[in-house]
């Protein structure tokens, strides 16, 4: 027998607040689902376990930039105006679940590997660097999206008894002097350990990429081997 069919959805241009709404809704409806959006505005998006009163979420707060949560794990994520997120719902009992769920990044991730790669970019799912304790790109936990020693993308996850959240965001530009004040890095951190889809693909049409991501992500799912 084949997987269950998967839907796929692409929400356009949605808020921030309002792309974390729906993937609430998807999860908690569990059914096969990859969706892809681009972002209307910006703003600090804190994992499921940091405080609202975390470092960065009252230097966000000084700034003017509005604070979110999700109920996925990790740590701060400074969100931007036409961001590219991407996210799938997956059913306990699917196969392409798989027992691994928690280590398989690069297994879900692979749809944003073969848009890239698409466009002649080379990108990898690989330990994260270890760089910040406050910013979810360059911290210790999960995987990050790499690009010739650079971070271009990050995800997470959020599971129930009977389905699973696994999302990313890929920035499409970088601020470079938000992400030092918010999170406290380094000039030569945020220049050398960090990276765009418009800086590595300068003339891509940013709704065109989200399209392919979403159709890639929704293609590898249902080539995907009954075991996951």
């Amino acid at each position: 027998m084949g997987h269950p069919a998967v839907e796929l959805v692409d929400d356009g241009l949605l808020e921030p607040t309002e792309d974390i709404a729906r993937d609430e809704a998807t999860l908690r409806a569990g059914s096969p689902t990859v969706r892809v959006a681009r972002l209307a505005s910006g703003a600090l998006s804190l994992g499921i376990g940091q405080p609202s009163s975390a470092p960065a979420a009252r230097r966000a707060r000084a700034l003017g930039i509005p604070v979110i949560r999700r109920n996925t794990g990790g740590t701060g994520v400074l969100l931007n105006d036409g961001d590219i997120v991407w996210s799938i719902v997956l059913p306990r009992t699917d196969p392409r679940a798989g027992r691994d769920f928690v280590q398989a990044y690069g297994r879900f991730g692979a749809g944003l590997v073969r848009t890239l790669a698409s466009f002649g970019v080379e990108a990898t799912w690989s330990s994260p660097l270890g760089l910040s304790e406050e910013f979810c790109f360059l911290g210790s936990r999960g995987f990050a999206l790499m690009n010739n020693g650079r971070v271009l993308g990050g995800a997470a996850q959020h599971a129930t008894r009977t389905a699973i959240l696994h999302h990313g965001v890929a920035p499409l530009t970088l601020d470079r002097q938000r992400l030092e004040a918010v999170f406290g890095l380094a000039p030569a951190v945020s220049e050398l350990k960090l990276t765009s889809v418009l800086e590595l693909v300068p003339q891509v049409n940013p709704i065109s990429f989200t399209a392919r991501l979403g159709d890639l992500i929704a293609d590898g799912l249902a080539t995907a081997p009954p075991d996951g």
